[in-house]
């Protein structure tokens, strides 16, 4: 096959870049409707709480539309369980304030020790969230760890 004409390939090139174009334009506009529409739902769902950053903003703040930030965790101690192939964790976890005070191991029904996990409630306190660092050697004993604890604090959230 030969060189192709210089013509043609400037033609194909404006031919892909306009087809390009057009699809970066077509799909941008969906993306903002899109968005704009995520946005609505969620000022439903959350009764206003949720501001679209699309949409103009008016500087007309009152004291009256201020909230007071509402906490997103009711509260005490809540009980949770994380399983998998090896086995089950159950753990207690305790909230005060927004925050994660304590976490115990409740009851351990996995096929490895329990030793090999012994500092992960003392890590979730300190890290205040259940995504603690895998424990070489333990995955699947940490995997339901971190599930145990996702659990009790999906049932201390805040309606």
């Amino acid at each position: 096959m030969g060189k192709m004409d210089k013509k043609w390939v400037v033609l194909c090139s404006a031919a892909v870049a306009a087809v390009y174009a057009g699809g970066f334009y077509t799909t941008e506009q969906d993306a903002v409707k899109m968005e704009s529409a995520h946005y609505e739902f969620l000022n439903k769902q959350t009764n206003g709480q949720v501001s679209n950053p699309n949409k103009e903003k008016t500087n007309s703040l009152n004291s009256e539309t201020i909230n007071t930030p509402k906490q997103q965790y009711r509260d005490g101690t809540y009980t949770g369980m994380g399983m998998n192939r090896r086995g089950e964790i159950q753990v207690s976890v305790t909230l005060k304030k927004d925050k994660i005070v304590d976490v115990q191991i409740s009851d351990w029904g996995m096929h490895y020790s329990e030793e090999d996990v012994v500092n992960l409630p003392d890590q979730v306190v300190a890290d205040q969230s259940y995504n603690v660092e895998n424990v070489s050697g333990a995955t699947y004993s940490t995997e339901a760890f971190k599930n145990a604890v996702q659990d009790a604090l999906s049932q201390a959230e805040n309606s």
